[in-house]
């Protein structure tokens, strides 16, 4: 495994939950340095395509069984903070799915393609119920995912390895992975500290690009989201919010935010392809957290980062083998939790069982972005994007 993110450790929890051994991880950094660690550590299901994209570039048989991969995913990741006593700060709430706009339509076209195509329900939360939750004239209403729950995404991952590691797992931080080349039936990879000979190799390297193959890391735009938590904020919270949720709203440039088990908020948003400095972050985040808490004028921050996620050109993960014995999970966009956790299992099965479920995401393989072009083209995308939810919350 070469990448220590949720990707890299959920494959090889998995390899060593199926009985395999002589698994090692490479991480270039520390674990979950890279997105799986610098997450807003919302846990649901879906891909960064949406549901309506996904029926449409599949089917409703495939689309369907990608989805539900990714709901059992989520109730996997629950089942392992048990099984492993991961002390993860899980709050077993529902994500909030909140309207920005006064028209409902986003709400119950939404609603009704998860229940008529996908046999997933989500709960109505009309502006009355909302409001008793969320103290903000912001929202018309909202959906509530059943099952979904947010957790502190650096204590779950290295739980996740802590796991692994008395499983048997070599987990080797602070090593990366300077060369990767062919070897007979098998691969060998290169660390300043000694090579690694394996018949099969995982990259899981997300936005921190490890330079290994330049087919892989043209396939991915590295592209930047931000965070920042607040200060305790006491008897302050329940000015702003009575509700456990984690919250993220209707638009294409959303916020997404949760109240932490501590009394601080997580705040966080915007994607670009400038990886800020934390004063930049905090500077933008507080004018978005205004607009929203306008009663959390003054509120300090205790620490605000950025972090460089993956994206694919076609906003699905890239998963799979790409060559003899060399395997590929990259690419989960800012949704990828329950996505990791799902591609973890299907390139676990793959390597030990010989399991082809991984084949219903090869419609989605490498392709490339298209660098710098396609960055700039993602940031422009972006702002359109912005621009269209300023128009239309202007015209309501």
């Amino acid at each position: 495994m070469v990448g220590g993110g949720f990707a890299g450790l959920n494959t090889a929890l998995g390899l060593a939950e199926r009985g395999q051994d002589g698994i090692c991880l490479l991480e270039a950094r520390s674990l979950a340095f890279g997105a799986s660690g610098r997450n807003g550590g919302f846990v649901f299901s879906g891909f960064s395509r949406g549901e309506a994209a996904l029926l449409a570039d599949l089917g409703p048989r495939r689309a369907k069984a990608l989805h539900r991969g990714t709901r059992e995913a989520v109730g996997l990741i629950r089942e392992r903070s048990q099984r492993y006593r991961i002390d993860c700060d899980r709050v077993d709430a529902p994500v909030l799915w909140a309207n920005w706009f006064k028209d409902p339509a986003v709400l119950r076209e939404r609603q009704a393609l998860l229940r008529d195509h996908f046999d997933t329900h989500w709960h109505w939360v009309d502006r009355a119920a909302l409001r008793t939750q969320l103290h903000t004239d912001r929202y018309s209403a909202a959906l509530s995912e059943p099952g979904s729950f947010h957790f502190h995404p650096v204590k779950y991952a290295r739980g996740v390895a802590m796991a692994a590691r008395a499983m048997g797992v070599a987990v080797h931080e602070h090593s990366p992975a300077l060369s990767l080349d062919r070897e007979g039936s098998g691969w060998r990879v290169r660390t300043p500290d000694g090579e690694v000979r394996a018949r099969n190799v995982v990259l899981a390297c997300g936005g921190y690009l490890a330079g290994l193959r330049r087919d892989v890391d043209r396939g991915v735009m590295p592209i930047a989201t931000y965070v920042m938590v607040s200060e305790p904020l006491g008897e302050r919270m329940a000015q702003v919010m009575t509700t456990r949720s984690a919250v993220y709203d209707t638009r294409f440039a959303f916020d997404y935010y949760r109240p932490l088990p501590d009394g601080r908020l997580l705040w966080g948003g915007r994607i670009s392809i400038r990886d800020r400095d934390p004063a930049g972050v905090r500077r933008l985040l507080m004018r978005d957290l205004l607009r929203v808490f306008p009663q959390l004028q003054g509120v300090g921050i205790d620490s605000a980062w950025s972090g460089l996620m993956s994206y694919a050109r076609h906003e699905m993960p890239q998963v799979g083998e790409i060559a003899p014995g060399l395997w590929l999970s990259q690419a989960f966009g800012g949704h990828g939790v329950g996505p990791t956790t799902f591609a973890g299992e299907l390139v676990a099965a793959g390597i030990a069982e010989g399991d082809a479920r991984w084949r219903e995401l090869s419609d989605y393989g490498l392709v490339s972005a298209f660098k710098p072009f396609g960055l700039l083209a993602a940031q422009g995308a972006y702002w359109r994007a912005q621009v269209k939810d300023w128009w239309k919350a202007a015209r309501e």
